[in-house]
Protein backbone atom coordinates (compact mmCIF):
# COMPACT_ATOMS: atom_id res chain seq x y z
CA UNK A 1 0.00 0.00 0.00
CA UNK A 2 1.37 3.05 -0.95
CA UNK A 3 2.73 5.64 1.98
CA UNK A 4 0.30 9.18 2.11
CA UNK A 5 2.31 12.01 0.53
CA UNK A 6 3.23 13.67 4.08
CA UNK A 7 2.72 17.58 4.38
CA UNK A 8 6.39 18.25 4.49
CA UNK A 9 7.07 16.82 1.21
CA UNK A 10 3.59 18.50 -0.17
CA UNK A 11 5.02 21.70 0.32
CA UNK A 12 8.26 20.87 -1.12
CA UNK A 13 6.73 19.59 -4.52
CA UNK A 14 5.07 23.21 -4.50
CA UNK A 15 8.74 24.44 -5.10
CA UNK A 16 10.67 22.30 -7.27
CA UNK A 17 10.04 22.10 -11.49
CA UNK A 18 8.29 19.11 -13.71
CA UNK A 19 11.31 19.14 -15.37
CA UNK A 20 13.34 17.77 -12.22
CA UNK A 21 10.63 15.41 -11.24
CA UNK A 22 10.86 13.80 -14.73
CA UNK A 23 14.52 13.34 -14.62
CA UNK A 24 14.15 11.62 -11.06
CA UNK A 25 11.59 9.63 -12.24
CA UNK A 26 13.47 8.66 -15.23
CA UNK A 27 16.24 7.56 -12.68
CA UNK A 28 14.01 5.02 -11.68
CA UNK A 29 13.03 3.50 -15.29
CA UNK A 30 9.96 5.90 -15.36
CA UNK A 31 9.72 7.17 -18.81
CA UNK A 32 6.13 8.16 -19.78
CA UNK A 33 5.14 10.39 -16.85
CA UNK A 34 4.55 13.60 -18.56
CA UNK A 35 0.99 14.31 -19.37
CA UNK A 36 1.28 15.78 -23.59
CA UNK A 37 -0.67 18.37 -24.59
CA UNK A 38 -2.64 20.56 -21.38
CA UNK A 39 -1.35 23.82 -20.15
CA UNK A 40 -2.05 26.28 -17.53
CA UNK A 41 -5.16 28.55 -17.75
CA UNK A 42 -3.84 31.03 -15.24
CA UNK A 43 0.06 31.65 -15.13
CA UNK A 44 -0.30 32.70 -11.77
CA UNK A 45 -2.72 30.64 -10.18
CA UNK A 46 -1.54 28.40 -7.34
CA UNK A 47 1.24 25.48 -8.08
CA UNK A 48 -0.57 22.29 -8.90
CA UNK A 49 0.01 19.49 -5.90
CA UNK A 50 -2.59 17.12 -5.40
CA UNK A 51 -4.08 13.08 -5.38
CA UNK A 52 -5.36 12.36 -8.34
CA UNK A 53 -9.07 11.75 -8.85
CA UNK A 54 -10.05 10.54 -12.46
CA UNK A 55 -12.77 11.01 -14.87
CA UNK A 56 -13.51 8.69 -17.84
CA UNK A 57 -15.02 9.72 -20.76
CA UNK A 58 -15.88 7.41 -23.87
CA UNK A 59 -17.61 8.86 -27.24
CA UNK A 60 -21.08 9.79 -27.09
CA UNK A 61 -24.28 8.95 -28.87
CA UNK A 62 -27.22 10.26 -29.12
CA UNK A 63 -29.66 8.38 -28.12
CA UNK A 64 -28.05 8.05 -24.75
CA UNK A 65 -26.72 11.64 -23.79
CA UNK A 66 -29.16 14.18 -24.28
CA UNK A 67 -29.35 17.64 -22.47
CA UNK A 68 -31.09 15.40 -19.58
CA UNK A 69 -28.54 13.59 -18.58
CA UNK A 70 -27.42 16.28 -16.43
CA UNK A 71 -30.61 15.73 -14.13
CA UNK A 72 -29.39 12.77 -13.16
CA UNK A 73 -27.38 13.24 -9.67
CA UNK A 74 -25.51 10.43 -10.19
CA UNK A 75 -23.91 11.61 -13.66
CA UNK A 76 -20.19 10.94 -12.87
CA UNK A 77 -19.58 14.40 -14.45
CA UNK A 78 -21.64 16.11 -11.85
CA UNK A 79 -20.95 13.34 -9.33
CA UNK A 80 -17.20 13.95 -9.33
CA UNK A 81 -17.47 17.37 -8.65
CA UNK A 82 -19.63 17.13 -5.85
CA UNK A 83 -17.21 14.34 -4.21
CA UNK A 84 -13.75 14.95 -5.26
CA UNK A 85 -11.98 14.69 -1.82
CA UNK A 86 -10.31 18.21 -0.62
CA UNK A 87 -6.52 18.54 -1.82
CA UNK A 88 -7.68 16.43 -4.62
CA UNK A 89 -6.96 16.84 -8.72
CA UNK A 90 -9.77 16.21 -11.38
CA UNK A 91 -8.03 14.52 -13.97
CA UNK A 92 -9.97 13.87 -16.78
CA UNK A 93 -9.48 11.66 -19.57
CA UNK A 94 -11.25 13.22 -22.51
CA UNK A 95 -9.28 10.68 -25.41
CA UNK A 96 -7.20 13.87 -26.30
CA UNK A 97 -10.49 15.38 -28.12
CA UNK A 98 -10.70 19.02 -27.52
CA UNK A 99 -13.64 19.57 -29.73
CA UNK A 100 -16.02 19.50 -27.06
CA UNK A 101 -15.13 20.52 -23.56
CA UNK A 102 -14.59 18.65 -20.99
CA UNK A 103 -16.00 21.05 -18.44
CA UNK A 104 -16.69 24.82 -17.72
CA UNK A 105 -16.58 27.11 -15.80
CA UNK A 106 -19.35 26.48 -13.45
CA UNK A 107 -18.00 23.07 -12.57
CA UNK A 108 -14.52 24.22 -11.95
CA UNK A 109 -15.51 27.14 -9.44
CA UNK A 110 -17.51 24.40 -7.38
CA UNK A 111 -14.45 22.34 -7.52
CA UNK A 112 -12.16 25.28 -6.17
CA UNK A 113 -14.76 26.72 -3.91
CA UNK A 114 -15.26 22.30 -1.98
CA UNK A 115 -11.23 22.79 -2.11
CA UNK A 116 -9.79 21.30 -4.83
CA UNK A 117 -6.57 21.45 -5.46
CA UNK A 118 -7.03 21.36 -9.20
CA UNK A 119 -7.90 20.25 -12.77
CA UNK A 120 -6.24 18.70 -15.40
CA UNK A 121 -7.96 17.28 -19.06
CA UNK A 122 -6.24 16.35 -22.44
CA UNK A 123 -9.56 17.39 -23.79
CA UNK A 124 -10.69 21.74 -23.60
CA UNK A 125 -12.94 24.12 -21.37
CA UNK A 126 -15.27 26.08 -22.39
CA UNK A 127 -15.64 29.32 -20.69
CA UNK A 128 -11.68 29.34 -20.59
CA UNK A 129 -11.17 32.97 -20.09
CA UNK A 130 -13.71 32.91 -16.97
CA UNK A 131 -11.68 29.54 -15.61
CA UNK A 132 -8.82 31.69 -16.45
CA UNK A 133 -9.45 34.30 -14.10
CA UNK A 134 -10.25 32.53 -11.14
CA UNK A 135 -7.29 31.62 -8.17
CA UNK A 136 -6.88 28.18 -9.53
CA UNK A 137 -4.86 25.46 -10.98
CA UNK A 138 -6.17 24.46 -14.23
CA UNK A 139 -4.58 22.70 -17.03
CA UNK A 140 -5.90 21.86 -20.85
CA UNK A 141 -5.26 21.62 -24.05
CA UNK A 142 -7.36 24.73 -25.38
CA UNK A 143 -10.48 26.48 -25.71
CA UNK A 144 -13.43 24.08 -26.48
CA UNK A 145 -17.12 26.10 -26.63
CA UNK A 146 -19.39 22.82 -27.47
CA UNK A 147 -21.06 20.86 -24.68
CA UNK A 148 -18.94 17.94 -23.77
CA UNK A 149 -22.37 16.27 -24.63
CA UNK A 150 -21.60 16.20 -28.41
CA UNK A 151 -18.45 14.10 -27.91
CA UNK A 152 -17.91 12.94 -24.67
CA UNK A 153 -20.13 10.34 -22.31
CA UNK A 154 -19.13 10.18 -18.97
CA UNK A 155 -18.75 6.96 -18.21
CA UNK A 156 -16.13 6.30 -15.27
CA UNK A 157 -15.18 7.84 -11.92
CA UNK A 158 -11.68 7.14 -9.41
CA UNK A 159 -10.90 4.78 -11.89
CA UNK A 160 -7.38 4.11 -14.01
CA UNK A 161 -7.35 6.39 -17.12
CA UNK A 162 -5.22 7.72 -19.56
CA UNK A 163 -4.92 11.23 -19.95
CA UNK A 164 -2.50 13.25 -22.27
CA UNK A 165 -0.68 9.39 -23.20
CA UNK A 166 0.31 8.82 -19.74
CA UNK A 167 -1.60 6.15 -17.09
CA UNK A 168 -2.67 7.51 -14.21
CA UNK A 169 -4.40 5.37 -11.09
CA UNK A 170 -6.69 7.17 -8.69
CA UNK A 171 -3.67 8.52 -5.83
CA UNK A 172 -1.40 9.48 -7.77
CA UNK A 173 0.25 13.02 -7.30
CA UNK A 174 -0.29 15.40 -10.08
CA UNK A 175 2.35 17.89 -10.16
CA UNK A 176 2.13 20.97 -12.20
CA UNK A 177 4.33 24.14 -13.37
CA UNK A 178 4.84 26.61 -16.25
CA UNK A 179 5.71 23.13 -18.61
CA UNK A 180 2.70 21.33 -17.67
CA UNK A 181 2.02 18.24 -15.52
CA UNK A 182 3.78 15.39 -14.31
CA UNK A 183 2.09 12.41 -12.76
CA UNK A 184 4.12 10.55 -10.04
CA UNK A 185 3.24 7.29 -8.73
CA UNK A 186 2.09 7.21 -5.06
CA UNK A 187 4.64 4.96 -3.61
CA UNK A 188 7.12 7.18 -5.11
CA UNK A 189 5.94 10.55 -4.00
CA UNK A 190 7.68 11.06 -1.06
CA UNK A 191 11.43 9.87 -1.87
CA UNK A 192 10.49 11.82 -5.49
CA UNK A 193 9.46 14.95 -3.29
CA UNK A 194 12.85 14.92 -0.79
CA UNK A 195 15.10 14.39 -3.88
CA UNK A 196 14.40 16.93 -5.68
CA UNK A 197 13.94 19.46 -3.41
CA UNK A 198 17.98 18.78 -2.70
CA UNK A 199 18.22 18.73 -6.36
CA UNK A 200 16.51 21.69 -6.37
CA UNK A 201 18.74 23.65 -4.10
CA UNK A 202 21.83 22.46 -6.00
CA UNK A 203 20.44 23.85 -9.11
CA UNK A 204 19.68 26.88 -7.41
CA UNK A 205 23.81 27.45 -6.43
CA UNK A 206 24.81 26.35 -10.18
CA UNK A 207 22.32 28.78 -11.66
CA UNK A 208 24.25 31.83 -9.17
CA UNK A 209 27.65 30.49 -10.54
CA UNK A 210 26.75 30.55 -14.35
CA UNK A 211 25.61 33.96 -13.89
CA UNK A 212 28.76 34.30 -12.34
CA UNK A 213 30.42 33.48 -15.71
CA UNK A 214 31.35 29.88 -14.36
CA UNK A 215 31.68 27.37 -16.67
CA UNK A 216 29.28 24.35 -16.22
CA UNK A 217 32.29 21.49 -16.93
CA UNK A 218 32.70 20.65 -12.96
CA UNK A 219 30.01 22.18 -11.79
CA UNK A 220 27.06 20.58 -13.83
CA UNK A 221 27.40 17.34 -12.81
CA UNK A 222 29.09 18.23 -9.45
CA UNK A 223 32.56 15.80 -10.61
CA UNK A 224 34.84 18.33 -9.46
CA UNK A 225 35.37 18.33 -5.61
CA UNK A 226 35.69 21.92 -4.97
CA UNK A 227 32.12 22.36 -6.60
CA UNK A 228 30.74 20.54 -3.53
CA UNK A 229 33.08 22.58 -1.00
CA UNK A 230 31.92 26.03 -2.60
CA UNK A 231 28.19 24.44 -2.37
CA UNK A 232 27.95 23.43 1.30
CA UNK A 233 29.58 27.24 1.86
CA UNK A 234 26.82 28.40 -0.41
CA UNK A 235 24.09 26.80 1.02
CA UNK A 236 24.88 27.34 4.95
CA UNK A 237 25.00 30.87 3.77
CA UNK A 238 21.40 30.70 2.29
CA UNK A 239 20.49 28.70 5.67
CA UNK A 240 18.84 25.91 2.94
Amino acid sequence: MATALTPENREKLKQISTASVTTALFKRGLRNTYIQGPQLINPNAPRLVGEAYTLRYIPSREDLDPLTVFEDRSHPQRKGVEEIPEGHVMVIDARGDRTAASAGNILVTRMMVRGAAGVVTDGGFRDSGEIGALNFAAYHVGPSAPTNLIKHRAIGLNEPIACGGVGVYPGDIMMGDADGVVCIPAHLANEIAAEVFEMTVYEDFVEAQVLKGQSTFGLYPATDPQTKIDFAAWRKQQKR
